[in-house]
C-alpha cells in the first residue's frame, strides 16, 4: 500500500519561502543617508532665539529699545543639522553694527545641536532718540546668514534747522540746509526777492523732496528764470519743518547787463551807485530827524523869545 506524504512535510518548505521573500525586501530598501564626513556642514540656521528647532514661532528680528547709554541683550540661536561640528563667526553690521558686542567673535556649534549665543547691544551716549537698523552677520561653512536687528532709542526729541550759506549767482540761487536737531525732518522753503522798486519774487513755503536725517547738511539751489536785468536785489529764504524747527538767511546781489566797462555798463553802474546813495542819505535824513526832534526844544512862531533875551542885555549893558 503506498504510503501518502503528510501535511507537516510541506510546512518547512513554505516557511523557507515567506524567509526568502522577506530578506529579498529588506536587500531592496534605500540605504540610510551617508555621513557628512569632514565636507561642509549644509543647512545650518540663524534665528533670534526664542522659536522651535524647526522655526516654529520664531521671531521675525531682534527688537530692542532703550535710552542713549544702555546696554541691550539677547541671543542668537544658530542650528547645525550636520554630523560635524559648525564654526561660525559673528559680527554686526549696518547703522547699528558698531553697537553691538559678542562674548566671542567664533562660535563652534557641536553636531546636530542649537546654540543660543548671548549678545549684547551697547547704545552710545550721544544717540539721537528715533528707529536704528542693524544686522547680525553670522559666517560659516562658507555661507553667511544675516539676523535683522532694530532699535528704539528713546529720549526727547528736539527739532532744529538752519538755512545756510545763501548766495545768489545770476538766475540760480545757492544754499544749503543743516538739521541741527535729533529728529528727521521734511523741510518747507518760501523764498523772497526784493529790487530797488519793490517786489521781484514771492514764493509761497512748499515741501522739499527731501528728508534731512539728523546732522546731515545738504547743499541745494533755487531757480530763479525771471530774474532782473539791471537792479541790485536782496534775496531772502525761510525754512520750516514740524516739530517748531525755523530758520531765516539773506544775500545781496547787483544785476548789471552784459555790457563793456565804458558807455552802458559805466551807467548802470552809476544808476546803482545813485539807488545805494539815495537810500543811505534817506537813512541817514530819518534818522537825524528823528533824533533832533527827540532832544531839540520846540521853537516859537516868529522866534520872539531870543529876541526879547537881546534886549534884555542890551537894557542890562546901558544901565
Amino acid at each position: 500500500m503506498p504510503q501518502s506524504t503528510p501535511y507537516v512535510h510541506r510546512r518547512p518548505f513554505a516557511l523557507a519561502v515567506l524567509f526568502g521573500a522577506l530578506l529579498l525586501s529588506l536587500l531592496v530598501v534605500p540605504p540610510a543617508a551617508a555621513d557628512d564626513g569632514p565636507g561642509t556642514p549644509a543647512g545650518w540656521t540663524a534665528r533670534p532665539a526664542g522659536g522651535g528647532s524647526a522655526g516654529e514661532d520664531a521671531r521675525p528680528y531682534v527688537y530692542l529699545e532703550g535710552t542713549p547709554g544702555a546696554v541691550l541683550q539677547d541671543r542668537l540661536s544658530v542650528t547645525n543639522p550636520a554630523r560635524t561640528p559648525l564654526t561660525v563667526r559673528l559680527r554686526g553690521d549696518g547703522p547699528a553694527g558698531p553697537w553691538f558686542r559678542f562674548a566671542a567673535d567664533t562660535v563652534t556649534v557641536p553636531a546636530r545641536t542649537r546654540a543660543d549665543v548671548p549678545f549684547a547691544l551697547a547704545v552710545p551716549r550721544d544717540a539721537v532718540p528715533g528707529g536704528v537698523a542693524g544686522e547680525i552677520l553670522t559666517v560659516g561653512g562658507g555661507e553667511e546668514r544675516r539676523v535683522p536687528v532694530r532699535v528704539r532709542v528713546g529720549g526727547p526729541t528736539l527739532a532744529a534747522l538752519t538755512v545756510e550759506d545763501v548766495e545768489v549767482f545770476g538766475r540760480t540761487i545757492r544754499y544749503a540746509l543743516v538739521n541741527r536737531g535729533n529728529a528727521p525732518l521734511r523741510p518747507r522753503l518760501s523764498v523772497r526777492a526784493e529790487g530797488a522798486f519793490g517786489t521781484l519774487l514771492d514764493r509761497q513755503a512748499r515741501p522739499l523732496p527731501l528728508e534731512l536725517a539728523p546732522g546731515r547738511r545738504v547743499e541745494l539751489t533755487e531757480p530763479w528764470p525771471d530774474a532782473p536785468a539791471l537792479d541790485s536785489v536782496t534775496v531772502r529764504l525761510r525754512v520750516t519743518a514740524e516739530g517748531g524747527a525755523r530758520d531765516e538767511a539773506a544775500a545781496s546781489a547787483a544785476y548789471v547787463p552784459p555790457a563793456p566797462v565804458t558807455g552802458a555798463g559805466l551807467l548802470a553802474l552809476a544808476f546803482l551807485a545813485v539807488l545805494g546813495a539815495r537810500a543811505y542819505r534817506r537813512g541817514r535824513w530819518r534818522t537825524g530827524t528823528s533824533a533832533a526832534a527827540a532832544t531839540a526844544p520846540a521853537p516859537g512862531p516868529d522866534k520872539q523869545p531870543a529876541e526879547e533875551e537881546r534886549h534884555l542885555e542890551t537894557a542890562g549893558a546901558e544901565s
